[in-house]
């Protein structure tokens, strides 16, 4: 096995570019996914001259504050704009309602005493003219650019789509994604385990990983037997974008995922990689244009490739801004003998100067998934150094994202 950098294996995994096209969905079911098209306003915002605070609509500019003012109407939100007769008049309005035609000042109920239809102003020096008037097009202009495209769609985009009278929106299409786990040991998630037996548990983490994104992974377990899994790998790779597998890609006597990649015609762009854990970790393209991806079966290593290479490469190609790089400060210090990067499972906490420390979180090696749920991230520590001094800063990989 031929190791190559990390740096290495991230480069040839990102120049691997596809497009998978646009669709149009209901706008209620595109939480989480990514604008492919502008929106724009199809009227100004708001659309009207808006009363933000209960209470009554004046003609400030010829109105007599001190004076106590008749009540002509009340103004509902949702029903037509009334007309104020004369400037001693006032109109009740109700938050949301339209600006009544001829006023220009709202005066909230807390300012006012009412008695039968007269309306007196309590503290009229406190009055400002145009106050409480959320003014049309003072959000937006019709035609204007509200969301640029590449936004990923959240609720807050979702009740801007809404109010522009966007029932569908265009978004990037997801990749077709199926999951292939192998390995005799392990059992099925409602199974009762023999005493050399364990459940699958790391392709329910990454099936989830991926439902962020909004993609529903297909997931199938095989057994192993050679046929078989060659068979399902040739299948996968007609059905689908991508082919994730766990398991069988280092050199055991049952690791047969290699030669059933190659079988099927893959081309193999790496397998192995300078570091730890996930050393065995395989990457591959087929003919047809799928991308494999194939992980070690230790829970840690998988869940560092899918980290480090998957979900970058996935967010560059789902309309998702790229991964910002983030630094922290070694706790404490540490000794990796490997020539190797080292993938260290820290816990992460922030100083009242804004700095981000990385305090070693030491598991018992790349099966110790328990230790994943006290670590926040993985920081990368480089191959050319053995030992790691405290306040050495680091770039990390979230675990938790």
């Amino acid at each position: 096995m031929e190791l190559i950098s990390v740096n290495d294996a991230h480069d040839i995994i990102d120049h691997q570019r596809r497009d998978f096209g646009v669709e149009r969905i209901p706008t209620v079911a595109a939480l989480g996914r990514t604008l492919a098209e502008d929106v724009r306003a199809d009227r100004d915002l708001p659309p009207f001259d808006r009363v933000t605070m209960d209470g009554i609509a004046i003609c400030f500019k010829k109105a007599r504050l001190s004076e106590a003012f008749h009540l002509q109407a009340t103004q509902a939100a949702g029903e037509p704009p009334c007309i104020l007769q004369s400037a001693d008049q006032c109109i009740e309005v109700m938050t949301g309602a339209v600006l009544p035609v001829g006023t220009d000042t709202v005066v909230p109920y807390e300012w006012l005493q009412i008695e039968s239809q007269l309306v007196h102003i309590l503290t009229p020096a406190k009055v400002i003219e145009s106050q409480n008037i959320h003014f049309k097009g003072k959000d937006a202009r019709q035609h204007d650019l509200l969301i640029k495209m590449d936004t990923p769609v959240t609720a807050s985009v979702i009740q801007v789509l809404a109010a522009v009278g966007k029932r569908d929106v265009l978004v990037y299409k997801l990749p077709k994604v199926i999951l292939l786990s192998t390995g005799d040991e392990l059992v099925d998630i409602a199974d009762v385990p023999k005493d050399y037996q364990i459940r699958r548990s790391s392709n329910y983490a990454l099936v989830a990983q991926l439902q962020q994104y909004g993609i529903n992974t297909v997931q199938k377990h095989l057994v192993d037997e050679e046929t078989i899994i060659q068979q399902a790998i040739a299948d996968a790779l007609q059905a689908y974008d991508i082919v994730l597998l766990t398991g069988g890609v280092s050199k055991g006597k049952f690791d047969f995922i290699p030669f059933a990649l190659e079988q099927a015609g893959v081309q193999n762009l790496f397998h192995g990689v300078r570091q730890r854990p996930g050393k065995p970790f395989w990457f591959g393209v087929h003919p047809a244009g799928a991308l494999v991806f194939a992980f070690p079966g230790n829970p840690v290593s998988t869940q560092l490739c899918v980290q480090r290479y998957l979900l970058p490469w996935l967010q560059a190609h789902v309309g998702r801004k790229p991964v910002v790089m983030r630094y922290a400060k070694l706790r404490e210090e540490v000794t990796f003998e490997p020539a190797l990067d080292y993938f260290l499972q820290v816990t992460l906490a922030t100083d009242d100067q804004g700095q981000t420390w990385a305090t070693p979180c030491r598991g018992n090696g790349s099966g110790d998934f328990a230790n994943l749920i006290h670590a926040d991230a993985f920081l990368a520590l480089p191959a050319a150094q053995s030992a790691f001094k405290t306040g050495d800063v680091f770039p990390y990989w979230l675990i938790h994202s």
